[in-house]
């Protein structure tokens, strides 16, 4: 039988850790990196997808290129280093907890680019 965790208790997980681990492989637009934004915890993520759209290196969260251990461990380092610098952590934290992932934004840079389109020669 298949375990299935409620989404409030997924969600309490989020808001209760201090960071995500993302190693994934393919993730065409995860929610998952989203989500632990919002509540608090840092991603540390593979650049692969959707992450490397939601996460901003250094800023966010934590990203990574190569789908191999050594790399995923290197992330984890930046992460733990940068969590011993609270200061530094907290702003990080802020910052991914006041990135906005809604509609309002994605609308705004298409109707920018429609613009400069229909501004074209």
């Amino acid at each position: 039988m298949k375990e299935v965790v409620p989404p409030k208790q997924a969600l309490m997980s989020a808001a209760g850790a201090d960071a995500l681990l993302m190693p994934s492989q393919y993730e065409p637009c995860g929610l998952t990196q989203m989500r632990a934004q919002h509540y608090g915890a840092v991603p540390v993520a593979r650049r692969v997808g959707g992450l490397s759209d939601s996460i901003e290196d250094g800023v966010t969260g934590f990203l990574f290129d190569q789908y191999e251990p050594a790399a995923l461990a290197q992330a984890i380092r930046r992460a733990v280093d940068t969590y011993a610098e609270r200061t530094a952590w907290k702003k990080l934290v802020r910052e991914a907890m006041n990135r906005q992932f809604g509609w309002d934004r994605s609308a705004e840079h298409y109707h920018a680019l429609y613009r400069r389109a229909l501004a074209q020669p």
